[in-house]
């Protein structure tokens, strides 16, 4: 059996509910804050690997925000 190869997200784009203060943008790492004028906020860039998505993720939750969506950027 041939396995495909798997490809890589170059990053992700995290929205959540809420506009989130510019302080939060070292605590999310390298990630790009921007508040969206829908008052959602994205974080947006590149992510190791699942166990670094995971961990943004469990960082989120911790905040108490609500989720709206994660997407891989190419």
């Amino acid at each position: 059996m041939t396995q495909s190869p798997k490809l890589v997200p170059a990053g992700y784009r995290i929205r959540v509910d809420g506009h989130l203060d510019d302080h939060w943008s070292a605590w999310f790492g390298d990630l790009t804050l921007a508040r969206e004028s829908d008052g959602t906020t994205s974080l947006t860039g590149v992510v190791t690997d699942q166990a670094a998505l995971h961990g943004l993720l469990t960082k989120v939750r911790d905040l108490g925000v609500a989720l709206i969506s994660v997407e891989a950027i190419r």
